[in-house]
């Protein structure tokens, strides 16, 4: 069996983390390394875990996501999925984070309404499938 695709998930809320989480760890594809809850505990997280994908919200107190994402790109690049639930069609938001280094965007209420396609696009992204004018997925 193939090595498990390794994932921090960095969210403000509990509720998507755990359901990022439960997603995730129901598939043997997948390990959770590590969860993160802001931007701080995010870059220590990556720096140590080194994962092959970031789901990152935009949103979070503190240093936002996009904040996040420029360090992430500085320091340890890899695949970052951001997510928001601004995410939608033609919002400047989703070519901003694209531009800066984002793998793929994709709006959180896609999480929940199709599971499916959030777990092919984690897949796609750790794989380097992902083309990112392609990944911006909205609700």
């Amino acid at each position: 069996m193939a090595k498990p695709i390794r994932i921090v998930v960095v969210d403000d809320s509990l509720t998507i983390r755990a359901m990022i989480e439960t997603l995730l760890e129901r598939d043997c594809r997948f390990e959770v390394a590590g969860i993160a809850r802001n931007g701080e505990e995010a870059i220590d997280l990556i720096n140590l875990e080194r994962p092959d994908v970031v789901t990152l919200d935009v949103a979070m107190p503190g240093k936002d996501g996009m904040t996040i994402l420029d360090e992430i790109m500085d320091i340890a690049p890899c695949p970052v999925i951001m997510l928001s639930s601004l995410m939608r069609d033609g919002a400047p938001i989703m070519a901003e984070a694209l531009e800066r280094g984002a793998a793929a965007c994709l709006n959180k209420a896609m999480i929940a309404r199709d599971a499916a396609r959030f777990i092919a696009l984690v897949k796609d992204v750790a794989r380097g499938a992902a083309q990112p004018e392609r990944m911006a997925i909205a609700a």
